[in-house]
Formats: C-alpha cells, sequence, structure tokens
C-alpha cells in the first residue's frame, strides 16, 4: 500500500523508524493507518533529499506545536540550501563535461583530449555561466 518492499520496511523498523503495533505468533509484523502515514512521510522525504537520519527527527517533530513547526521550517531551509549548492556544483559538472567534449569533437590526434586533460590539469571549472 505504500509502494515499498517488505525489505524496507524492515529496515525501516531496524533503524526504529517504523515500528508495528504487534507481531503475530507466525512472526507476521501488523502495522496501522498511522504505520502508512509515516511510510509514506518517510518516502516523500526521501524523494525530497532527508537522509533516514534527519527523517528520524523530522519523525520525532509530528508533535502540533509552533515550537516543532518553526524545527521543521528551519530543517527544510537547511536541505533546501544543500540542494541548491548541489545544483550549483552539479552546474559547474556540465559546464567542465560540455567544455571537455568541445575540445575533443573534430579534432584528429593519437591522444583523447578528453583524457589528457583530466591527466594533466584540474579540468573542474569554477567560472559562473
Amino acid at each position: 500500500m505504500a509502494g515499498v518492499n517488505i525489505q524496507t520496511i524492515r529496515f525501516y523498523e531496524r533503524q526504529g523508524i517504523l515500528k508495528p503495533v504487534n507481531r503475530l505468533d507466525s512472526g507476521y509484523r501488523l502495522y496501522t493507518k498511522d504505520s502508512l502515514k509515516t511510510l509514506n512521510f518517510i518516502r516523500q522525504a526521501k524523494q525530497l533529499g532527508f537522509s533516514l537520519h534527519e527523517i528520524k527527527e523530522l519523525l520525532g517533530l509530528r508533535i502540533k506545536s509552533s515550537g516543532s513547526r518553526e524545527n521543521v521550517r528551519t530543517k527544510a531551509n537547511t536541505k533546501l540550501q544543500e540542494v541548491r549548492e548541489k545544483i550549483k556544483s552539479l552546474k559547474t559538472l556540465e559546464r567542465t563535461l560540455k567544455s571537455l567534449i568541445g575540445d575533443c569533437e573534430g579534432k584528429v590526434s593519437q591522444c583523447c583530449p578528453i583524457i589528457d586533460r583530466m591527466e594533466n590539469e584540474n579540468v573542474i571549472s569554477r567560472k559562473k555561466a
């Protein structure tokens, strides 16, 4: 129902993020609708880039109060800054790869310009696009 496999659920249980309500004598774990909400929350938080440690912290802030809301907002703002830094790094990598590919196109030589530059210089360009 949550779109995750049983191994993932067991992993979350071992990490202390998800707890079954009960366990039958046969070993089957029983979960509630709240467990499903938790699994959905975990899946969404992972898609937003939160680590399991961060997700566990967020789940601990589920209590509806202005203080916990502020803590969640702070964590979300921190994650947004991390995402912006990753985007900036990825754009730098994109520019560098475009430059390397451009150096290679149409050149006839025994040595590959991409490999040559990667062996002999710092190819990551920090220039703004």
